[in-house]
């Protein structure tokens, strides 16, 4: 397959030639990151009404539909066509739930849009900051998400989706490229000039800048 191990070539032709149990394993070794990627890009509207595992399954579920015509016709690794249907499926969703309000006039600034559903700095700033809920740092916390909003927003859209897509979804280098349709030294470049944007408020903020290895 385009891009892909001897270990996921492998499984995949046991999975075509119908074994399951080798299927369930492929998958379970991608779950992780796209669960990764549906949580950063499900809209904020919908947060704790769609669950990010319903929308893997059904990925999982339309893949394994068209696995034959993915192998007969490989254009792109497996994890990356995996990516891709999960983010029709959320794409879908969203026009389901938010139809004419797809489009939220009032969101922030939106990361570099592509094929699937797009994210905002908001997303990217709060993926930063992790999940404490201590209310003794609600305060804080509320106005360091703004300040990293700000230095986001002044970003190219480029840089932050390829900050997202390294960071974030744990995409690879060679990967990124190819979803943005961009050469891995463009990919290199863009990450570390994000990087070093980030640093102007990430040096208020000593765990997550060891965290992303500032």
């Amino acid at each position: 397959m385009v891009g892909d191990s001897s270990e996921t070539d492998r499984l995949l032709q046991r999975a075509a030639q119908g074994d399951q149990q080798e299927w369930a394993a492929l998958l379970a070794r991608h779950r992780e990151r796209l669960r990764r990627m549906v949580a950063l890009r499900l809209d904020h509207r919908l947060q704790g009404r769609i669950d990010a595992s319903d929308v893997i399954q059904e990925a999982y579920l339309e893949a394994w539909s068209r696995l034959a015509d993915y192998l007969r016709n490989p254009t792109m690794p497996f994890f990356l066509w995996l990516r891709f249907l999960a983010g029709q499926k959320l794409v879908t969703l969203h026009r389901h739930h938010l139809g004419v309000e797809m489009r939220d006039p009032n969101r922030e600034v939106s990361l570099y849009r592509g094929s699937l559903p797009e994210t905002s700095s908001a997303a990217l700033a709060a993926q930063l900051l992790g999940h404490d809920t201590r209310p003794s740092e609600a305060a804080v916390r509320a106005e360091l998400k703004v300040r990293l909003q700000e230095v986001l927003n002044t970003m190219e859209a480029l840089d932050r989706e390829v900050l997202a897509l390294r960071h974030f979804e744990q995409l690879t280098r060679s990967e990124i490229a190819q979803v943005l349709d961009i050469s891995e030294a463009a990919v290199s470049k863009r990450y570390i000039r994000a990087l070093k944007r980030l640093k102007q408020i990430l040096i208020h903020m000593p765990g997550i800048a060891e965290e992303m290895g500032l």
